[in-house]
């Protein structure tokens, strides 16, 4: 599994906190940090790091994304309008838990300007090791797995009716706000040599590259 981190600029002093909880935790997987970093001079909001993070799941550059912003809620809503993207919000382990085990999505965002006193850190850590502690997708209760399963299966059919394409939909946007996405240039430098499909046709277009 490639898992990515990256959260809004809002909460970039959380972002070792997040990266090193997800590489303690996600044993045996690919964890790539793409910030945002205190260190980075331009600012990415949540709406702005969702089209990122739609960028690296559409064109299958990473497997899964660990996110946030103060609440969680606005990265996670932001996150869900993204063409094949489906994203959990989970202040708690046992969210975390069941997002994975039940919804089998591919994003997760966590509340990360919430309650950062040491018990906030602690809360953080044993989120991310419960989302992480078992194969995704195997339901709970255990009595309801088939259900769970089946309804996951068309919940994911279902959306993907009714949404859009991400090239469509990037090219719906306002060229200014598509500029400023490609100054990331570690997202974008990313999805043109790891990811496939309509996404990464689209950046190679945009940008003029013939990586592969």
């Amino acid at each position: 599994m490639r898992i990515g981190v990256i959260q809004a600029s809002s909460q970039s002093n959380k972002n070792a906190l997040l990266y090193e909880a997800v590489k303690k935790h996600a044993n045996g997987a690919e964890v790539h940090n793409f910030g945002c970093l205190p260190s980075e001079k331009q600012t990415y909001s949540y709406i702005e790091v969702s089209v990122l993070i739609g960028f690296l799941l559409s064109s299958r550059a990473v497997d899964f994304i660990v996110s946030g912003c103060s609440s969680g809620q606005g990265m996670m809503l932001a996150c869900n309008s993204m063409p094949g993207v489906i994203c959990g919000y989970a202040p708690t382990p046992m969210d975390a838990y069941l997002f994975a085990q039940i919804n089998n999505g591919n994003a997760l965002s966590l509340p990360l300007g919430e309650g950062y006193t040491w018990s906030g850190c602690e809360n953080l850590d044993k989120t991310i090791e419960k989302l992480f502690s078992e194969p995704f997708a195997q339901g709970y209760p255990k009595s309801e797995v088939a259900r769970k399963l089946r309804d996951t299966a068309l919940l994911k059919r279902i959306r993907r009716s009714s949404q859009i394409g991400f090239a469509e939909l990037l090219n719906s946007l306002e060229d200014a706000f598509i500029e400023k996405l490609m100054q990331k240039r570690d997202v974008i430098d990313f999805v043109l040599k790891y990811g496939s499909g309509e996404a990464a046709e689209w950046l190679k277009v945009r940008t003029g590259s013939d990586l592969c």
